[in-house]
């Protein structure tokens, strides 16, 4: 599988090239083809650990109330967390999944980067749902750094209110519980951007 990543760094190589033969008149082949080969090569490790990661939180986390999807050269948990309304508190409930999530990553995917996204209902304005969110992407990122993860490889963002990321669309209170949660993307070929916040989105 060749994502963006390769073709990007492919793509760079090429105008390199054609830069360096414009200025020497000669560019080894097997130069060429060996740098091709090795951005294949680390593609097709990056595929390796998606898949593997995949595979390990869906045997792992099939006890939890949580759906493991692989688009795009990441691994999405979604649901790993749910929060009571206008609450950002991290529910004891929710601690276990997240504790195993901090320890399959930190053994054996400690270089990829993680990015916590807090999601809330439609209830109250944009503006505050989108801080809400927030701060429930926060509070877990900060529970993750607790259980050994990395804070350089964690980085917390807010999508609030946004309609096309809410599971019960417009629903609030006790028939929005499942809007008001944080997703976890594991992501092998991002830059750590350490304590970085975000917020694209928008009381739940």
């Amino acid at each position: 599988m060749v994502n963006s990543t390769f073709r990007w760094a492919a793509g760079s190589l090429m105008v390199t090239a054609i830069a360096l033969g414009g200025c020497t008149n000669y560019v080894k082949k097997a130069d060429y083809d060996a740098a091709i080969a090795e951005l294949r090569a680390n593609d097709q490790k990056q595929q390796q650990q998606l898949d593997s990661l995949t595979q390990e939180m869906q045997q792992r986390f099939a006890k939890y109330d949580a759906q493991i999807s692989q688009m795009a050269g990441r691994v999405r948990l979604d649901t790993a967390a749910h929060f009571a309304f206008n609450d950002a508190t991290l529910r004891d409930e929710d601690k276990p999944l997240l504790d195993d999530f901090a320890k399959v990553v930190g053994q054996h995917y400690p270089d990829a980067v993680i990015t916590v996204e807090g999601f809330a209902d439609p209830a109250g304005s944009a503006s505050y749902n989108r801080r809400l969110g927030e701060r429930r992407a926060k509070a877990v990122r900060d529970y993750l750094v607790q259980s050994g993860l990395s804070a350089d490889h964690l980085r917390a963002v807010s999508y609030g209110e946004a309609s096309d990321r809410q599971v019960e669309r417009g629903q609030t209170r006790e028939a929005g519980a499942s809007n008001r949660r944080v997703t976890l993307v594991v992501d092998f070929a991002g830059q750590s951007s350490g304590d970085s916040s975000m917020s694209p989105g928008t009381t739940g």
